[in-house]
């Protein structure tokens, strides 16, 4: 599956953006889809989950109650709303599929920028 970002930008500390994942292709099978960020210099992290079957959600300590991820089934999109955004959120933010078959997450976007300055 190919997955498309956007959303990105620049936010003074305390703002908010939604972060907008579309998967296209003719086979979406997913366990489920997520949202990682990679900061300069430091490993790539978890940030949010979502089980497809059932929308169970899984969060990051250090984002929860901050962001939440959500679902459009019929549009096969995924989102990322992420409020009360801290200069440490910086990074660029990948959305992720773990399809059906796969072991682990194995298709992934192109990565949207997110800065937030102090």
């Amino acid at each position: 599956v190919d997955l498309v970002e956007s959303g990105g930008g620049s936010v003074q500390a305390g703002g908010s953006l939604r972060l907008s994942c579309a998967a296209t292709g003719r086979r979406f099978a997913v366990h489920a889809m997520g949202w990682f960020r990679q900061a300069p210099g430091k490993e790539r992290e978890f940030v949010a989950s979502m089980r497809w079957a059932n929308g169970d959600t899984y969060y990051a300590d250090s984002v929860k109650g901050r962001f939440t991820i959500s679902r459009d089934r019929s549009m096969k999109s995924v989102y990322l709303r992420m409020n009360d955004l801290q200069p440490e959120d910086t990074s660029i933010y990948y959305c992720a599929a773990h399809e059906i078959g796969s072991s682990e997450y194995n298709s992934w976007g192109q990565g949207t920028q997110v800065t937030v300055s102090s």
